[in-house]
Parts: C-alpha cells; structure tokens; sequence
C-alpha cells in the first residue's frame, strides 16, 4: 500500500479564503479582490517572513476593509474571535503593508514583480482594486 504525503505551504491567500474572512452571504467581491492583492504583495517581501500567514491574512482583510469604508473601524469583535488576533496585534503588520502597497504604485516602472501584480489587479475582472488609495493615514486606526 503506497502512501502519499501532501506538503502544502499555507500562504496568506489559502488562509484568508479557507477562513472565509471575505466571504458573507451577500458576497463583496472587492474586498475579496483587494484582500488577495494586498496579501500577494507580501510574498514578493522577505521581511514578511517573519510573520504568521494568518496575521498577514487578518492584516491584509483589516487593511482592505478599511480601504473600502472608512467611516467606521475595519476590525470587530467576530472577526477578533474566528482570527484571535486584536486590532492592535496586527498594526505593525498592517503598517507594512500599506508600506508595500504604497512602493507598488510608486516603484511600479523599477520593480517588475511589483509591477506585473498591480496591473493584474488594475484589470476590471479584479474591480481595479490596485487603483485605490489612501485619503487618511493608516495608523490614525491605532490612537
């Protein structure tokens, strides 16, 4: 009897779908889209190691959240329990982050890694979601 052992890698993307972070009954495909392409700006970032998948996953849905509604806080108490991260436990990641996705637009004629994800997320079937910017610094969700 053979036995076969499946190594799978759990990346932020596997785990912020598998946890179902973006995923309500009424489905909002943009925070989805924005989610996964923050998250896959992290692995082209060797300083990214250094954290667990799944607070780069809960930072990247925090992050993205608020990108789409800032009027009120991105993090609640259900997300806090399914994650057992706090708001403040993800702020250094979430700061970086938004660090990265910020090189992307500006350094997207240099790095082409960076370059090549954020026209992937430019296109319309991903809600151009790689357009989307700032009006207010992050880390005001941190006072």
């Amino acid at each position: 009897m053979k036995r076969y052992v499946h190594l799978v890698q759990r990346t932020s993307h596997t785990i912020g779908n598998r946890s179902g972070l973006s995923t309500q009954m009424d489905r909002d495909f943009s925070l989805e889209f924005l989610a996964n392409y923050l998250a896959e700006l992290t692995l082209l970032d060797y300083g990214f190691l250094k954290f667990f998948p799944s607070r780069i996953a809960a930072s990247a849905e925090f992050l993205a959240k608020w990108m789409l509604d800032q009027m009120s806080h991105p993090w609640n108490p259900t997300l806090e329990h399914y994650t057992y991260y706090k708001a403040l436990e993800l702020k250094t990641v979430v700061l970086e982050i938004h660090h990265i996705q910020m090189d992307a637009k500006e350094d997207a004629t240099t790095n082409l890694s960076l370059k090549a994800i954020r026209e992937k997320y430019s296109q319309q079937k991903f809600k151009s979601v790689a357009a989307l910017s700032f009006p207010r610094p992050v880390d005001t969700l941190f006072l």
